[in-house]
């Protein structure tokens, strides 16, 4: 992996993360309400395994790959960026109808850091390629 793909996926995983850990506040908060406070080990528990937080898997999933691309010794096994950065793409861009694009469109609608959130995590796409929707 060259300089460049390696400050891409840095900034990528930056952006995804402070997304993420909002979306995770938000479905977090909406979980409590119906369930109680959850301690930090219960927290855990249901992002892995309770089909309320399975909608941010995928973008869980895609941090974790992108963690272990930048922490790959072994630069013939690291993947290059392209196949990460669409995954994004499609993350902030999700098809209509899926479980995860209503979630996070009421997101998009309901939290002002998700709105800046995605929105810097767009741009960053953007400079990726220019000519891109998302």
């Amino acid at each position: 992996m060259n300089d460049a793909d390696r400050a891409l996926l840095g900034e990528l995983r930056r952006r995804l993360l402070q997304l993420h850990k909002t979306l995770i506040d938000w479905q977090r908060a909406e979980y409590e309400q119906e369930h109680g406070r959850l301690q930090t080990t219960q927290l855990m528990n249901a992002i892995f395994n309770d089909p309320a937080f399975a909608w941010l898997r995928s973008m869980s999933g895609l941090i974790v790959r992108i963690d272990e691309t930048l922490e790959a010794k072994d630069p013939d096994t690291a993947s290059e960026s392209g196949p990460l950065v669409a995954q994004a793409r499609q993350l902030v861009a999700p098809e209509a109808g899926s479980a995860y694009a209503q979630r996070y469109h009421a997101a998009l609608q309901e939290l002002p850091d998700v709105v800046l959130a995605h929105h810097d995590l767009v741009t960053l796409l953007r400079l990726q390629r220019p000519s891109s929707n998302a």
